[in-house]
């Protein structure tokens, strides 16, 4: 095994880490470290919800459901993934906030890794989109 790769299970190593998986926020010489691109698996139980909206984003996001029923609120519209595959590509300055209708799993790819965005987390855990 090389330092250069590492070998996971999405499910156990998002749990260590908000549900992040790869990005800025992982240790140097990781390689999951990346200022490049960051990479979420996202387990959000039903009525699950971001506390508050992204505003003034930086980031293009490719947000993808594995499983479940998704929610992802937009500007003057409102997006539901409900088939597996079903995706939502969103750019720079697009402000964005999510609801689980449904117990759901997500990928989320966004680019670049750039630091910020973390919500003040009240009551539950929630995790950041």
């Amino acid at each position: 095994m090389s330092d250069s790769v590492y070998v996971g299970k999405a499910a156990k190593d998002a749990a260590l880490d908000r549900g992040w998986l790869l990005g800025h926020f992982k240790d140097v010489g990781d390689p999951r470290h990346s200022e490049a691109v960051e990479i979420k698996w996202g387990v959000h139980p039903r009525g699950d919800e971001r506390l508050e909206w992204v505003k003034g984003e930086e980031r293009t996001a490719l947000l993808v459901l594995i499983s479940g029923r998704f929610r992802v609120e937009l500007p003057g519209r409102t997006v539901l993934l409900e088939e597996q595959g079903d995706y939502i590509v969103w750019g720079r300055g697009v402000d964005h906030s999510w609801f689980a209708e449904e117990e759901s799993v997500v990928l989320t790819v966004r680019w670049p890794s750039v630091p910020g965005y973390a919500v003040a987390e009240k009551g539950r855990a929630r995790l950041q989109s």
